[in-house]
């Protein structure tokens, strides 16, 4: 096992990019080697994609999760990977005191978050084949280690012929570790005094989920352009007319349909983002309007959970019609009162519908309904909407089928905070991941 660091002059690194430019001069040997590169989501996939571009190699990310201490989760006392590979800092779990069944509980859960986002973020697809391949495993900086080597041993368990860590900047007690486990660790600068990975970056701004994908897809994954929107209208025999947005990845396996809250529309911000975060995870979404222009003119409709619910159930009959639904698995999400109508037609189409998400939403309203709902249910609400919670609480006593209450921490009703959709976004598309039953 070998392990190389080299001084970097120049100061720290201007972006991920700059690192992985860096980087990739170090490994230009493997150019030609057909070697895999690996990215660890997020930071380190920006960084990874860049030296899979100057290498002309295969790309890919592994998911990897740290296994938090009690109390200081930045803390790490393991990490987990795909495949449920599990890793363990012995030596810090007997200093803590941290007993075996504790260490097992968080990393149980937190082998749920890595299944959870390789559905996301790889929906439909597994690992790249790394059967006697070269793998280089890429991260934007090594802290402690623990999550690298979860990835090592991954790789391994994949059968990668060797195995190598590359990092733009990383602490040498960490790249003395990971030199054990991998064939070479690179590591461009290993200053004697690390103080934070993000101190070595002038722009360390966070990777957000949409960026893991663009760069997925920039080496063969779905084209963003594959997403066909379709501006349509849902009819009924009744003389009805809707307007909505169907949006339609290529291969798209399931079919979300939204449910807008009180005086809103299928123009919703707020719903439009989680949809394009829905679409870049192999969804496709339907937001269409619940009332005709006249209906809304009657503040009471608003309300009318029993006329949002038909309207919902005449937009799956609708999606049957135009032979937009076929196989795909059905899921509904809602907000506010949408919410509500969502859980009340799920009642209704029973094992139709594989999952249903409520943002800040109202699903007391249909109390009654919540026992007859088969789908899984995620109740997300904002950690400052404490009238809500309490609602969203005693509907989840109610409910039978899989369910789960998210509370977004500092977020309104409204989740109109910085960062707050976004974790709105990420719940519900793991959810619709997990929960993506049969159509």
């Amino acid at each position: 096992m070998t392990h190389e660091a080299y001084d970097r002059l120049r100061g720290p690194f201007k972006d991920r990019v700059d690192a992985g430019r860096a980087l990739a001069e170090h490994l230009i040997e493997y150019r030609g080697r057909s070697p895999v590169i690996i990215g660890l989501p997020r930071g380190g996939v920006v960084v990874a994609a860049e030296v899979a571009r100057e290498l002309d190699a295969e790309f890919d990310i592994a998911i990897v999760r740290k296994v938090g201490a009690p109390g200081n989760p930045e803390l790490a006392v393991g990490a987990v990977g795909e495949g449920d590979v599990v890793v363990r800092n012995a030596e810090l779990l007997s200093v803590l005191g941290m007993s075996d069944d504790a260490f097992r509980r968080r990393a149980d859960s937190a082998l749920q978050e890595v299944r959870d986002r390789a559905r996301l973020l790889r929906p439909g697809r597994a690992l790249a084949p790394l059967t006697d391949r070269v793998v280089i495993v890429v991260d934007d900086g090594l802290a402690t280690g623990a999550t690298a080597e979860a990835a090592v041993k991954i790789m391994r368990a994949h059968g990668a012929a060797e195995v190598i860590v590359a990092v733009p900047v990383g602490a040498p007690e960490a790249i003395a570790r990971l030199a054990e486990v991998a064939d070479r660790v690179v590591c461009v600068d290993a200053p004697p005094s690390l103080g934070g990975v993000g101190a070595w970056y002038q722009d360390f701004d966070p990777v957000m989920d949409d960026e893991v994908i663009r760069e997925l897809r920039s080496f063969g994954g779905p084209d963003p352009s594959s997403v066909q929107e379709h501006e349509v209208v849902i009819r009924d025999d009744h003389h009805l007319h809707l307007p909505g947005t169907l949006r339609e990845p290529a291969g798209a396996t399931g079919i979300v349909v939204f449910a807008h809250g009180s005086g809103s529309s299928r123009l919703s911000p707020r719903n439009r983002l989680v949809a394009e975060r829905l679409n870049a995870g192999g969804f496709a979404t339907l937001l269409f309007d619940l009332l005709t222009d006249d209906e809304e003119r009657d503040r009471a409709n608003v309300f009318d959970l029993e006329l949002l619910t038909n309207r919902l159930l005449t937009a799956v009959v609708w999606l049957d019609e135009q032979a937009v639904l076929g196989s795909r698995s059905l899921g509904f999400f809602g907000a506010s009162t949408g919410a509500g109508a969502a859980l009340w037609a799920a009642s209704e189409l029973r094992d139709r519908v594989a999952a249903v998400v409520s943002r800040g939403g109202r699903p007391d309203l249909v109390i009654d309904r919540l026992p007859d709902v088969t789908a899984a249910t995620l109740l997300i609400v904002g950690g400052l909407d404490e009238r809500v919670i309490e609602w969203n609480r005693q509907a989840l006593a109610a409910l039978r089928a899989p369910k789960e209450l998210a509370i977004v921490p500092g977020a309104t009703h409204l989740f109109e905070e910085p960062g707050a959709l976004d974790q709105v976004a990420e719940l519900a598309s793991a959810w619709f991941a997990q929960h993506r039953g049969p159509g």
